[in-house]
């Protein structure tokens, strides 16, 4: 039975985790997974995978394990990833076409039908068979296409302007590469994505000045 909990972003992130290794025994037809085990390949307590569990539902029994089959379905009802999603990608750059590139989307349901610029050398070309459109057609095409995901992949000067365009069309999520934070109404959800900010945690993660001192 589902639980109505609101779960903190921590909890979020390590329920996809979950997700991809649960993905990975289903794959190698391993049907039931303990709490121990999947700890043990995750390096996570299992106590604490079975909090997580928990506060998406019952569906384990205790010694027994937990089927992955159901666990799969679970999670990925909970995430919202057992449906399908159609997306676009607006700036048809480097990294607009890289993630255009990136077959694992379409494997788990996302879908990018169609890259957007106001580039005339790109507009026509193909990325992955997919279409680069102009620009102007973007509002057009996300209405006649039931698009609801927009990945930003445009420049700081214009990403609230392009967000705006999203948002009047009708999209509510948004997965931002803009290293920009952009204002959207309280019905659409944003996943800011920040490369800097990454290697930022990396660096301080290196840091032995700081991470390996003693108290």
């Amino acid at each position: 039975m589902r639980k109505d909990k609101t779960l903190s972003s921590t909890t979020i992130r390590r329920l996809t985790k979950y997700y991809r290794y649960i993905d990975e025994l289903d794959l190698k037809n391993i049907q039931v997974i303990s709490s121990y085990t999947l700890g043990k390949m995750m390096n996570i307590s299992p106590s604490l995978i079975r909090q997580d569990f928990n506060t998406i539902g019952e569906f384990g029994r205790q010694g027994h394990g937990y089927q992955v089959q159901t666990l799969k379905k679970e999670i990925g009802d909970f995430l919202g990833i057992n449906k399908l999603h159609n997306m676009v990608v607006v700036g048809a750059g480097n990294l607009g076409q890289t993630l255009a590139n990136y077959d694992g989307f379409s494997q788990v349901g996302f879908t990018i039908k169609a890259l957007f610029d106001i580039n005339p050398k790109l507009i026509g070309m193909k990325i992955n068979e997919i279409e680069i459109i102009d620009l102007d057609n973007l509002k057009d095409f996300i209405k006649n296409n039931n698009i609801n995901i927009g990945i930003l992949c445009v420049r700081k000067h214009c990403v609230q302007e392009m967000t705006d365009i999203l948002v009047d069309a009708g999209i509510k999520g948004i997965w931002n590469f803009s290293a920009t934070d952009i204002n959207v109404p309280d019905d659409v959800k944003v996943e800011n994505v920040n490369f800097s900010n990454s290697l930022f945690t990396l660096s301080y993660l290196m840091n032995d000045k700081y991470t390996n001192q003693k108290s």
